[in-house]
């Protein structure tokens, strides 16, 4: 296929020879429409505002790149949304926890926070679950409701649980070879109490309906035979 012909160059003024056109400046001036221009802004060319420079840095950029990492915060653009409470898990529904350190165990649901993480309680004297957060999304909830009118959870919050961080000290060149004892970490005499008045105030509750403090102290499992999908909590 052959290629296209070049279409010539349209000019206002074709050149007679090669740098000599055929119109004067004065004669394209008028040919140009620049009379009217002129005209039209009082005799003036209109003129544009130049955009601003940008600014200069004072300081110049490194010519080699730091050695060690510099750290920097990262921007959260996320916007959290609430997390809908399941209909089913209502303050005082009896929760079979899924997973995690208590898995079977079965705990008393108080409040949501405003994490969306559910505040629960075994209670502790009954089968040894301390007030803890759970995911809604590891739980089953029964039938089984307890009594918490008179139980005051208001102090009760995600910072109640957050915890201390403790900063590393840096160990010498003798200190390292050294055997150190670890401290465990001693729950707060605060949180012992606060544990103790939530209990007496369900065990009130609990101890009132017949068989409910055996059911809360019986670990939830699967047995040979049972189906899980036709069982009703």
């Amino acid at each position: 296929m052959a290629p296209k012909a070049r279409l010539p160059r349209k000019t206002r003024n074709p050149d007679l020879i090669r740098g000599v056109g055929k119109f004067s400046r004065s004669k394209m001036y008028h040919k140009r429409g620049l009379w009217a221009i002129k005209a039209k802004n009082g005799g003036v060319f209109p003129r544009h505002d130049s955009k601003p420079a940008a600014e200069t840095p004072t300081q110049k950029p490194p010519k080699f790149y730091p050695a060690d990492d510099v750290k920097k915060p990262l921007v959260n653009k996320r916007k959290p949304k609430p997390t809908n409470l399941r209909a089913s898990i209502t303050p005082g529904t009896v929760l079979i926890i899924l997973a995690g350190r208590f898995k079977g165990k079965r705990v008393v649901f108080l409040k949501q926070l405003t994490s969306g993480l559910l505040l629960v309680t075994g209670p502790f004297k009954i089968n040894g679950v301390p007030l803890r957060r759970v995911n809604q999304s590891y739980v089953i909830a029964t039938s089984t409701k307890v009594d918490i009118s008179g139980v005051n959870v208001e102090k009760f919050d995600d910072k109640y649980f957050a915890k201390e961080v403790e900063k590393k000290k840096k160990k010498g060149e003798g200190e390292f070879f050294e055997a150190e004892k670890e401290e465990k970490n001693v729950l707060p005499q605060g949180r012992k109490h606060d544990q103790k008045s939530v209990d007496a105030s369900l065990l009130k509750s609990i101890e009132a309906v017949p068989d409910l403090k055996t059911y809360l102290a019986a670990r939830f499992s699967l047995k040979s035979g049972m189906k899980p999908h036709e069982l009703v909590f």
